[in-house]
């Protein structure tokens, strides 16, 4: 068999609708793959005969950098890389991305001259040189231990399966990591909890004996002056470390145990000075050697579990293997809280002191000045969590496989089934906090080792359309947070929160995206909700939140956006523009929809909305893409040179810009990808369209034309190059195809992100303009195929970053399924002719489907009452 045909067979043998069952199949070895799989700088080669297939299954090279998150939603988690290795150990209320701790699993087979190994495919060569600690020979790590040839993994979120051979073993090893992921429970989707199932099968004509034994240092014991002991558990063991008098955080448990009552555990490794204890650990598991030790006072260094198992040949068994964890403090505090913001706070004049005046608060709160994890407030420590888990643990499956199946049934492109559920795994990362009460509170993104821009940015958060459709209900503690703590009574929003979440100081600008984007997310989640008596609560806020905007940006009413107004791109815009006066007419259509609802009067807003409407569409527009009319001598703000803003001070050179161009930081008449933001997030959230929708497509066209690129050799980035470079296809944020490239553009301006590129690709769809939708969908997962990035990862102002999430809008935008819980109507508007595809409301979900005309809805979890059903704008009683 030549290497093309043993690469068909793998393809052929390796199944990937099920995670659950292993099956043999036949492996490429790493040395076996093509010497061309990677071209130039590594970028895929789009000639290249065997590039892997979207959703499909990751070998050789594609393995590189995939690791796949696996952890509670707001809890911590850790990350299984395509080889089957533990990374990324993140459960301490924090990121860090290079924690690798030295645990794995290992297999003996007795009576083999090779029959030990840990259970993982061979390791990438990037790994060998030029991390920390590499230039002294990685030492204590477990990189130089006999592991299996081949490997391949195929990922079905939230379940990660990896098949592991070698041709030295009689054995086939399926590895299925995972953790809970339930839409609408967010409870059980929030565990600190998850588990490896290895899946063995004996593939040699002889009865095969042997020993499996999963094994970790105490990597919790990390600090010098605090008690750490490894405890005992019920078939396991229990990582412990205690906090100090003056570092309280440094407290934490992670158990490791398993429900086979045959597990022999040894609570202490031998004791000793070098790479004694790992030393003496490895030799235990290459000699099959099982035996329980007691755990000591003091001094243990790791511990391991062993199963001792037999298998006759073709027979199979199956370990589950089960991780949880509880660190209950933090040194995590961000902001100044101001109490006396909210003194005499009326919320019937728009005024939130809190979540009460909402009638959405659990009741719950912490006495600590800083963060604490949610789960605290319902274990009180590591053993309940491992009861819990044990206890539920097939239910919790059931229901997380419910959800994998119905998501996975969808007949969209296997592109656009990879971009959505790829970016569901930031749900599982550091970036996602709960704190004490139940509240959501979120990072844009992760450092190596902290959270990256704090406080649920508000004109970040905005792109992320995969919360309120999966968990509704934390959704809308984020608006909450936003109209209440984070608004004042004169409608100034902070856009990043204090942590934990209290009022905050209002010393800087309010986002104009950011605030005015919320309105339009208040009447998505009142629609997805169906919750009446909430929006009648927050409707005050959101007026004196609409009125502070008119008042700040738009003082003398044209219904445009043009004094100075800070932005996503952290910088402010000086003048009407298209990308924030699409967000001010979405969000005068909701406060319209809304007070029409609640009959009261709008007539401002409408007035207000009919004169945006007919400046954006002509005085806004060149004929071929909205642009931004810089203007800063006719404004109430004063000269751009002396006013607050991030990075944005005048030197003298700077100031002599200003004279000639104009502020810095502007895009003026460049073609710019956010440039109708606002409209697409309107679509979003439900609201009819605003804004001409032939000159919404025509600028999409152009955004398409001019900002997407097939390579980027000669593209000049003094940004931030790394999101996209080289030989690699991506969108840039702007372009100026009509000339008039200012000197000092908006600071991003160069830049690729995929949390634009998703916004752009699903709005194209939305127009419908398939192939170039599709064109930039291919360019993320492209650039995020495992080779050169982890596909589980698409960061930006650090890992796991938030933006990318607006990528569940393509589900949307494919099919225009949508549910309306306050009229009970199922929406749909099929792009692709007969389709089949997910839906997540706040009471449940399934699967919707279009066929010759008509639409039906398939209910997996809880339940979706429809009253009317609206396929391609005609109505269908159900």
């Amino acid at each position: 068999m030549d290497k093309q045909q043993k690469r068909r067979a793998f393809l052929k043998t390796l199944t990937l609708g099920s995670l659950g069952a292993a099956a043999p199949i036949q492996l490429i070895r790493a040395e076996e793959t093509k010497p061309d799989d990677r071209i130039n700088n590594g970028t895929p080669d789009p000639d290249q005969k065997n590039k892997r297939k979207y959703n499909g299954i990751y070998q050789g090279s594609y393995l590189n950098r995939l690791a796949f998150p696996i952890g509670g939603l707001g809890a911590g988690m850790f990350c299984l890389e395509g080889t089957g290795a533990i990374s990324h150990m993140s459960v301490r209320n924090k990121p860090e991305v290079f924690n690798e701790p030295a645990m794995f699993a290992a297999i003996t087979v007795k009576g083999l001259k090779n029959g030990a190994k840990l259970l993982e495919g061979q390791v990438p060569e990037w790994k060998f040189f030029g991390r920390p600690g590499s230039g002294n020979g990685l030492a204590g790590s477990t990189l130089g231990l006999p592991r299996f040839k081949t490997a391949a993994c195929t990922c079905r979120f939230p379940y990660c399966s990896i098949d592991l051979q070698d041709q030295e073993l009689p054995l086939h090893v399926r590895i299925t990591g995972w953790s809970p992921f339930i839409p609408t429970d967010e409870d059980n989707s929030g565990l600190p909890a998850g588990a490896l199932e290895y899946h063995f099968t004996n593939t040699g004509k002889k009865k095969l004996d042997a020993v499996f034994s999963y094994n970790s240092k105490n990597f919790l014991a990390d600090e010098d002056s605090a008690q750490n002991a490894i405890e005992k558990i019920g078939n396991g063991f229990v990582l412990t470390q205690q906090g100090t008098k003056d570092k309280p955080y440094v407290q934490g448990a992670f158990a490791i145990f398993t429900d086979d009552d045959h597990t022999v555990v040894d609570h202490c490794w031998f004791r000793g000075g070098w790479w004694d204890p790992l030393t003496m650990a490895w030799n235990n598991i290459r000699d099959a050697r099982v035996q329980a030790v007691e755990p000591v006072e003091k001094g243990a260094g790791g511990a391991s579990l062993f199963i001792p198992f037999s298998l006759m040949p073709g027979s199979s068994k199956t370990i589950r293997l089960m991780m949880v964890w509880y660190v209950p403090e933090s040194n995590l505090q961000i902001g100044t809280p101001v109490p006396e913001e909210k003194k005499n706070c009326d919320p019937e004049s728009g005024c939130c002191a809190g979540p009460a005046d909402l009638g959405v608060t659990n009741g719950k709160e912490s006495a600590s000045p800083n963060y604490k994890p949610w789960y605290c407030s319902r274990f009180n420590d590591i053993r309940e969590v491992a009861e819990y888990w044990k206890n539920n643990y097939d239910e919790l499956n059931r229901k997380s496989t419910l959800f994998k199946d119905a998501f996975f049934s969808s007949t969209l492109p296997p592109e656009v089934q990879e971009a959505v559920a790829a970016n569901l795994t930031i749900l599982k990362s550091p970036t996602v906090l709960r704190q004490y009460d139940g509240r959501l509170w979120s990072w844009e993104g992760c450092g190596d080792d902290g959270g990256c821009c704090h406080g649920s940015c508000t004109h970040v958060w905005n792109y992320a359309q995969a919360i309120p459709h999966l968990f509704p209900s934390l959704e809308r503690t984020l608006r909450n947070t936003e109209f209440c703590e984070n608004q004042n009574h004169v409608g100034h929003q902070g856009f990043r929160a204090n942590m934990p979440i209290s009022p905050l100081k209002h010393d800087f600008y309010a986002a104009a995206d950011g605030q005015l984007g919320g309105i339009m997310k208040v009447y998505r989640d009142w629609r997805i909700s169906g919750d009446n008596h909430w929006l009648r609560r927050i409707y005050p806020m959101v007026c004196v939140s609409m009125d502070y905007g008119i008042s700040t940006w738009d003082p003398r009413e044209k219904g445009v956006v043009e004094e100075p107004h800070h932005n996503t791109y952290d910088i402010e815009f000086w003048g009407a523009e298209g990308m924030c006066t699409s967000f001010y007419l979405g969000a005068l259509t909701a406060i319209i929809a809304m007070g029409n609802y609640l009959k009261k009067d709008v007539e401002r807003y409408r007035e207000l909305y009919a004169k945006g409407k007919a400046y954006l569409e002509t005085r806004l527009y060149n004929g071929e893409y909205f642009f931004q009319e810089i203007e800063y001598k006719n404004l109430n703000a004063a000269d751009p040179s002396t006013a607050q803003s991030f990075g944005g001070e005048y030197s003298a050179e700077a100031r002599e810009i200003l004279k000639k161009e104009g502020p810095k930081y502007q895009y003026g008449t460049g073609c710019l990808s956010d440039g109708v933001l606002g409209a697409w997030i309107g679509s979003m959230c439900g609201l009819d369209p605003f804004i001409d929708q032939q000159k919404i497509s025509s600028h999409l066209i152009s955004v398409h034309k001019y900002n997407f690129k097939k390579n980027l050799i000669d593209h000049a980035n003094p940004q931030r190059p790394d999101y996209a470079l080289g030989n690699e296809a991506g969108l840039l944020l702007c372009t100026w195809p009509k000339g008039g490239k200012l000197s000092l553009p908006f600071v991003y301006s160069d830049e690729v992100w995929t949390g634009i590129e998703y916004q752009v690709a699903s709005h194209l769809l939305l127009t419908g303009h398939t192939q170039a939708g599709l064109d930039i969908v291919r360019a993320c997962r492209d650039r995020y195929d495992g080779r050169i990035r982890n596909p589980f990862n698409e960061y930006e102002c650090g890992h796991w970053y938030a933006r990318a999430m607006s990528s569940y809008g393509l589900l949307q935008a494919f099919t225009g399924v949508r549910y309306d819980a306050v009229d009970k109507i199922l929406y749909a508007d099929s792009r692709m002719g007969d389709f089949t595809s997910f839906i997540s409301t706040a009471t449940g979900f399934g699967t919707v489907r279009a066929s010759n005309g008509k639409l039906s809805l398939r209910v997996a979890y809880g339940t979706i009452p429809t009253e009317k059903i609206i396929l391609n704008g005609k109505e269908t009683r159900v």
